[in-house]
């Protein structure tokens, strides 16, 4: 499902609710003249197409050469920044802090040094209690300039105080800047190479995390130390495939937000992240009670002001809680139920397809692919796993050598035996290339390699020795992401006793949950 349009303009026109076009089309009457009439033009004939058509735009807009295109895509870009600031500047810290900036700025070049630094002083108090250090940093430097430059006699000993707050503030943002270095690079080193697959790999991260954590960072005080080193945690616990370190730090991470109530509406993105982490490690955990308490939390925080009146919030919300629905069949073994959320899902993936990454798109392919396989429709299992497996990209190698890994799997369920010998070969190369061949892994391709030499009667021994075989790893740490991505021994145990996966997954879940 590639995006639609890679035209900037045309994004963000289509990212536009009827509210903000509504309020541009009443920004440019007001503040602009007659030459401004071609810009309109533009706007509305991009807001009809469906798709960016170069042609089909100069066609609906006569009054447009060629030749002026360009220029005006880039005025009307400006024009509608402009007019989304004027509309949400009372809703975002970072703008206030930049607007009283802008007019601290222009009372200085007035000459009025003393106004413009009562204006700095309410945004020093405005920043700090925001935890906003990056415009504080901004507003000390300007202070700093204005007393370097000016006598102002506005406060004694003021260069000195300016001094100690300056350091203050330097030491807080040099601490922020590595904890946040060390999660984002943490985060990246697994959208690219999934969990640790060996103690080669759990050695590596080991040393990368040991490396770049900063000695200072043990004892974090403010919103931000503790944030990013709760994510860091989260992903180092995360990538090892220590669940219960993962588990820890994400419920860090979300009460948070329960210590800093006012950051929770600046820092909205970061506490979804978090609620879908937190999600991530019940299932993990397989905590079910837990894991259906935070869901209808996070589904009632989804329908909140904060999240409603911001675009992106709502997309990272439907992202979440459609994958936390999906992982709820997948814990309850209800997967047939499951498959009535996916007409929805897929709505919503092409409405807001413009946004989403390419990783975001391959998880939610694997997870339906996943239903469909639970409920024993193969055939749509490997439409969709198809999807993934001939979309060439760079990303999460462990989810392509699992998509061909299911792919192999759907088609022996089909009976497809003159299919399966070719394919055997080329996924086995693929993921031996990858390196990312588990124990697991090779026993399945054990199994289906001698699964053409065996009766009909000599089947059912072959699947209860695999299953004894691959049990003995169930516990194995480097092994739990082969039972994360696909339920192997659910899927024997099936084999065995001659029914379908998703019964064999229900009435374990009903017999913990019962317990």
């Amino acid at each position: 499902m590639p995006n639609r349009s890679t035209d900037s303009l045309f994004q963000l026109i289509k990212s536009l609710e009827k509210s903000e076009k509504r309020n541009f089309k009443l920004y440019v009457n007001r503040n602009s003249g007659g030459e401004d009439l071609k810009v309109v033009q533009l706007f509305d004939a991009l807001d009809k197409m469906t798709e960016y058509d170069e042609k089909q735009l100069l066609a609906k807009a006569p009054t447009v050469k060629k030749e002026q295109l360009s220029n005006l895509k880039a005025h009307l870009y400006k024009l509608i920044l402009t007019s989304l600031r004027v509309i949400n500047n009372e809703n975002n810290i970072d703008i206030q802090l930049h607007e009283q900036m802008d007019h601290a700025r222009i009372l200085y070049n007035k000459g009025l040094y003393h106004q413009s630094l009562k204006i700095a002083d309410r945004m020093k108090e405005v920043a700090r209690a925001n935890n906003q250090f990056t415009y504080l940093m901004q507003i000390l430097f300007f202070e700093k300039k204005i007393e370097a430059l000016h006598i102002t006699r506005s406060m004694r000993d003021r260069a000195d105080r300016l001094t100690v707050e300056a350091d203050e503030v330097n030491d807080r943002l040099i601490q922020i800047s590595k904890l946040s270095n060390l999660s984002l690079l943490l985060y990246s080193w697994y959208i690219k190479n999934g969990h640790a697959r060996n103690s080669n790999d759990e050695l590596d991260v080991r040393k990368f995390f040991d490396n770049h954590f900063p000695a200072e960072a043990k004892s974090p005080h403010g919103f931000y130390e503790k944030l990013y080193l709760y994510q860091s945690y989260t992903w180092y616990g995360f990538i090892r495939q220590d669940f219960l370190m993962y588990y820890r730090y994400t419920q860090k991470w979300v009460d948070l937000f329960e210590q800093y109530p006012d950051m929770l509406e600046i820092e909205t993105s970061h506490y979804i992240k978090g609620m879908h982490n937190l999600l991530g490690a019940h299932f993990d955990l397989q905590n079910y009670d837990k894991f259906d308490e935070t869901l209808k939390g996070f589904e009632q925080f989804a329908q909140s002001p904060i999240v409603l009146q911001h675009e992106n919030n709502k997309i990272q919300c439907f992202v979440y809680i459609s994958t936390a629905l999906i992982n709820k069949h997948f814990l309850q073994g209800t997967f047939t139920e499951g498959l009535e959320y996916i007409p929805g899902i897929l709505e919503n993936l092409k409405e807001y397809e413009i946004y989403l990454d390419r990783h975001r798109i391959l998880i939610f392919y694997y997870k339906i692919a996943c239903l469909y396989f639970g409920s024993g429709d193969n055939e749509k299992t490997i439409d969709y796993l198809n999807m993934i497996i001939n979309w060439k990209v760079d990303l999460r190698t462990d989810l392509q050598c699992y998509a061909r890994l299911l792919h192999l799997i759907a088609h022996y369920e089909l009976g497809n035996y003159d299919l399966l010998e070719y394919h055997i070969k080329s996924v086995y190369r693929f993921m031996a290339k990858m390196e990312n061949l588990s124990v697991v892994e090779e026993e399945m391709f054990k199994f289906l390699r001698l699964s053409f030499k065996l009766s009909a009667r000599q089947m059912q021994p072959a699947f209860e020795k695999l299953l004894a075989r691959i049990k003995e790893y169930e516990r194995n740490r480097f092994e739990t992401r082969a039972f994360a991505y696909l339920d192997i021994i659910s899927w024997l145990e099936s084999k065995i006793q001659r029914v379908p996966v998703q019964e064999i997954i229900r009435k374990k879940y009903l017999e913990k949950h019962i317990a």
